[in-house]
């Protein structure tokens, strides 16, 4: 696996959600920014859907075993804030998980590239990295 490759077309994805998220829906461009993203979401499951599922069913095995894995990019985030180290994300972001670890606590899980990993976030003061590309 092109860990890089993954890195970058993850960014783009992400990246473009956002320019959508940000572009209002009565717009001109809306459409074609949606076709757009949903190209690059199907091709970003063609090249890498199978490594990261694999990657999603190891997280959910270990933490939310009684959560349903779903597409990779599901777990992609709506809204991130741009660090110097990659990009972060608010609470509200995720998608939610049952954490046996965690009873009665509304933890989700999210996709983040730079460095491509899975959040789990416990809630809006905890999160930690269960998985990195590697």
């Amino acid at each position: 696996m092109d860990i890089k490759a993954l890195d970058n077309d993850l960014t783009s994805l992400i990246e473009k959600k956002i320019a959508l998220s940000k572009t209002d829906y009565s717009s001109e461009d809306y459409d074609e920014l949606e076709e757009e993203l949903h190209d690059l979401e199907d091709d970003f499951l063609e090249k890498y859907g199978d490594y990261l599922e694999d990657a999603f069913h190891e997280v959910h095995d270990e933490f939310c075993p009684d959560t349903d894995v779903l597409l990779p990019i599901a777990y992609l985030p709506n809204e991130v804030a741009s660090t110097e180290d990659g990009y972060d994300i608010t609470f509200q972001e995720g998608v939610y998980v049952e954490v046996d670890d965690y009873p009665g606590k509304e933890t989700k899980l999210v996709l983040l590239p730079k460095p491509t990993r899975i959040i789990l976030q416990v809630d809006s003061q905890n999160k930690e990295v269960v998985w990195q590309a590697k």
